[in-house]
C-alpha cells in the first residue's frame, strides 16, 4: 500500500456509496474500445476501467492525490459511452462527478486558472450577470473589436484566444413570459433557456418558439430560471449545482405546462436527474415535436441536400433520445438525412473540455472533421450548442464551408423563420 501523505479526509470517508459504485466494476474491459481517450492514448489509466481503479484506490487512501492521478481524471470527457456497454451497469458519470467534487476543495490550481474558473462558474450561475455579459459581448462583436482583438493576438496573450475563436455571432435571447400560440391552441410548454445556450445559441431558442407557436403551442419562458448546473456538477462544484437545481425547481413550480422543453442535450441530461424533479416532464425539443400535433397546419419548403446528424454524447448515452432529431429532420421535403460516421465517439467539446484539454479535444475534433468531409453533407445538425461551436471552430479553421445548426433551427427556416 502506498501511504497517502495527506491527512485523512473526512469528506472522502463519508461517501461509502462512491466506493460501492467503484466496487461494482468487474474489470471486464468491455468499455475500453468505446472510450475516446483510451482509443487515443492506449493507456489503461485513460480508460474507464483504469480510472475506476484509480478513484477506488484514492477513496481507500491507497493512492495520494498526485498530479498523475489528476491528469488521468481530468482527461476524462464524462461522455458516458462506457455506461452503454457495462454489464455491471456501473454509473460511471455519477462516480467521476462525485470524486471530482471531493477532490476539488483541496486542489491547488495555478492562480490564473483559478481566477478564470471562478469567473466562468460564477457568471453562469447568475442570470442577471450572464445577461450583462451577453450584452457586452454582442456590443463587442458589432463594434468590430472582436476581429481586431483576434488579429492583434490580444486574446491569446490573455489566455482567451481559444475561447474567443469558439464564440459564434451572438443574438439576444427570447424575452421572459408567455409567447402565445399562432395556430389552433394545443397546450402550453415551458422553455428552458440554459446558460451557454441563451448566450451563444439564442437563434435555436427563438427557432424553437417559432415552430412551437405555429403548431399551436404557447411557450412560457420562466423569468427566474438559471443555469442547469451541469458544468458545475462536472467541474466538482456540487453545492453550486444543487443550489441551481433548487432555483430552477422554484422557477418552474406552479406553472401549468405539459412539458419543459430544452434545446441542449447537456442541460437535458442534468435536468432529468433533479431530485426532486421539475414540475413537468423534461423533453428535448426534437423529442417533443416528434409526437406534437399541428403539423398538418404548416408547410415546409424543400431542401435538396444531405444533412448529416451529429449525435451528442449525452443524447446518445444518457437520454437515449438521439433518434428524435432524425425524425424531425425527415419532415423537410427533399432532404437526405444521414448519421455522421463515428457518432459513437465524442467530438471533444464536452462542456468546457475543449478549453481545459485542448490537445485531446483537437485530436477528437480532427476525426469529426474528417467524417464531415467524407459525408459530403453541406449541413451538420446537432442538438448541443457546445458541440456546434466546437465543430464550427474546426470547420472554420480549415476553411470548410459547412453549416452547423440545431435540427429545430433547420426546420424553422424551412417553415419561414428568419433570424
Amino acid at each position: 500500500m502506498i501511504p497517502d501523505p495527506q491527512p485523512p479526509s473526512p469528506a472522502r470517508d463519508d461517501h461509502p456509496l462512491l466506493r460501492q459504485e467503484a466496487a461494482r466494476c468487474v474489470a471486464c474491459g468491455l468499455c475500453l474500445p468505446h472510450c475516446p481517450t483510451y482509443r487515443k492514448t492506449l493507456s489503461e489509466a485513460d480508460s474507464p476501467r483504469g480510472r475506476i481503479f484509480l478513484m477506488a484506490a484514492w477513496l481507500e487512501h491507497k493512492l495520494p492525490l498526485s498530479p498523475q492521478l489528476l491528469g488521468h481524471l481530468d482527461l476524462c470527457l464524462a461522455c458516458r459511452a462506457c455506461e452503454n456497454v457495462c454489464p455491471s451497469r456501473v454509473r460511471y458519470g455519477q462516480l467521476v462527478d462525485g470524486v471530482r467534487a471531493l477532490i476539488e476543495p483541496g486542489r491547488r490550481r495555478p492562480g490564473v486558472q483559478r481566477m478564470l474558473r471562478r469567473l466562468l462558474f460564477g457568471t453562469l450561475a447568475r442570470p442577471r450577470l450572464l445577461q450583462g455579459v451577453g450584452r457586452l459581448l454582442r456590443a463587442w462583436q458589432r463594434s468590430g473589436l472582436q476581429a481586431l482583438a483576434r488579429g492583434s493576438h490580444l486574446l491569446d496573450a490573455l489566455g482567451l484566444g481559444r475561447a474567443g475563436a469558439h464564440l459564434p455571432p451572438l443574438a439576444s435571447p427570447p424575452r421572459n413570459g408567455l409567447h402565445p400560440a399562432r395556430a389552433e391552441p394545443r397546450g402550453t410548454v415551458g422553455l428552458f433557456l440554459g446558460c451557454v445556450a441563451r448566450l451563444s445559441d439564442a437563434e435555436t431558442l427563438h427557432a424553437a418558439i417559432f415552430v412551437l407557436n405555429r403548431l399551436g403551442y404557447a411557450v412560457q419562458v420562466a423569468p427566474r430560471q438559471t443555469c442547469c448546473g451541469a458544468l458545475h456538477e462536472h467541474g466538482g462544484e456540487q453545492e453550486t449545482a444543487q443550489r441551481l437545481a433548487q432555483e430552477n425547481r422554484a422557477a418552474f413550480a406552479g406553472q401549468d405546462v405539459q412539458a419543459i422543453i430544452h434545446t441542449a442535450s447537456g442541460c437535458g441530461a442534468t435536468l432529468a436527474t433533479y431530485a426532486p424533479p421539475l414540475a413537468a416532464p423534461v423533453l428535448d425539443i426534437s423529442a417533443f415535436l416528434a409526437t406534437a400535433q399541428g403539423w398538418e397546419q404548416v408547410s415546409l419548403a424543400p431542401l435538396e441536400q444531405t444533412i448529416a446528424v451529429h449525435e451528442p454524447c449525452l443524447s446518445r448515452n444518457a437520454l437515449h433520445d438521439q433518434d428524435a432529431a432524425y425524425a424531425l429532420l425527415r419532415r423537410i421535403p427533399g432532404a437526405t438525412v444521414t448519421a455522421l460516421a463515428s457518432n459513437d465517439q465524442c467530438c471533444g467539446a464536452a462542456g468546457i473540455y475543449a478549453l481545459t484539454q485542448p490537445e485531446m479535444a483537437d485530436e477528437l475534433l480532427r476525426d469529426k472533421i474528417d467524417a464531415i468531409k467524407a459525408s459530403g453533407a453541406r449541413t451538420i445538425a446537432t442538438s448541443n450548442p457546445g458541440c456546434a461551436m466546437h465543430l464550427a471552430f474546426g470547420l472554420q479553421a480549415e476553411g470548410w464551408k459547412v453549416a452547423v445548426l440545431h435540427p429545430v433551427t433547420l426546420v424553422a427556416r424551412q417553415m419561414g423563420y428568419e433570424k
